[in-house]
This record gives C-alpha cells, sequence and structure tokens, in this order.
C-alpha cells in the first residue's frame, strides 16, 4: 500500500473518531431565548465574539467554570453568520473550546439587546446567569472567582 494511501485512510479514521468543537446551532434571538427558558436549569449564557480581545481573555473561566459546576453553560458568538466556518469554527477547534457555543444570527442590536438584558448597552464580553427565578447580568470581562461568587448569588437566592 503506498504511503499516499496510508495517509489518506488514517486521516479519515481519525476525522471520523474525533470530533472538534464547532458551532452547534444558529439561533435568531426568539430560539435562542426559547432554548434557555428551562426553569430547571440555572444557566451562564456569555455572548463574545472572535474579533473581541477581552472576550477571548476570559474564555479560560468559563472553562474552568464547567469542570466544576454542574450549571448549563452555552457560549453565543455574535460574529456574523457569513464568519462562522472560517473564524468561529477555526477559533473554536484552535484552541480547543469543549463548552457548546451557539452563533445569534442577529444584524441589527435593536432587535435583540433589550430581550438579553434591559440594562445592556450592547458592549461584549457580556454574561447572564439565570435560573427559574434570578438573573444577573455582566457587562465586563469576568474572571473566574467573580463568575464563581454571581453564580452563587443567583443560586442561593
Amino acid at each position: 500500500m503506498s504511503i499516499k494511501k496510508i495517509l489518506l485512510i488514517s486521516f479519515l479514521f481519525y476525522t471520523a473518531f474525533v470530533k472538534s468543537q464547532t458551532v452547534s446551532k444558529v439561533y435568531k434571538i426568539d430560539e435562542l431565548l426559547n432554548r434557555i427558558k428551562n426553569p430547571d436549569t440555572t444557566y451562564v449564557i456569555n455572548f463574545w465574539a472572535t474579533w473581541c480581545k477581552p472576550c477571548v481573555a476570559e474564555l479560560p473561566s468559563f472553562d474552568s467554570l464547567s469542570k466544576i459546576s454542574n450549571v448549563k453553560i452555552l457560549l453565543v458568538s455574535l460574529d456574523f453568520k457569513e464568519d462562522l466556518e472560517k473564524k468561529v469554527n477555526f477559533f473554536l477547534q484552535k484552541n480547543k473550546i469543549k463548552i457548546e457555543c451557539v452563533l445569534l444570527d442577529e444584524i441589527n442590536g435593536n432587535d435583540f439587546i433589550n430581550k438579553i438584558d434591559k440594562s445592556w448597552t450592547g458592549a461584549i464580553p457580556a454574561t447572564l446567569i439565570k435560573n427559574k427565578e434570578h438573573r444577573v447580568f455582566i457587562e465586563k470581562k469576568i474572571h473566574l472567582a467573580e463568575l464563581q461568587k454571581k453564580l452563587a448569588d443567583v443560586e442561593r437566592k
């Protein structure tokens, strides 16, 4: 068997069994809101983009939280839909992001910002922590310790 065939078979075998992280779904705002309305779940939803340095810098905090908490963490990319494959999925794979990531396909912030939180100016990074009865919205870069404190506040109430 030629080396080319062996390499091709090896590559096909590898790609069949190794699942790299990619955006799991593209949502419109009402679909996203429907997704996060389960009253039996505490959600940590982070709004970010690949081009936002503070957003990228805080992603390890969410990864760490996913390893020590049973909450549902959802990364919501605000990148453009046309950048999904070349930028967002590439970024997720390159950085080995394991947390579920979706893309919000909304161009006009006026159509979705107030639906997430009335206090949101539209700046990112932004994080919504919510459960059935309580919610907190953070419009800044957040570190693990503060994330844990805010999460505990929501769950304790």
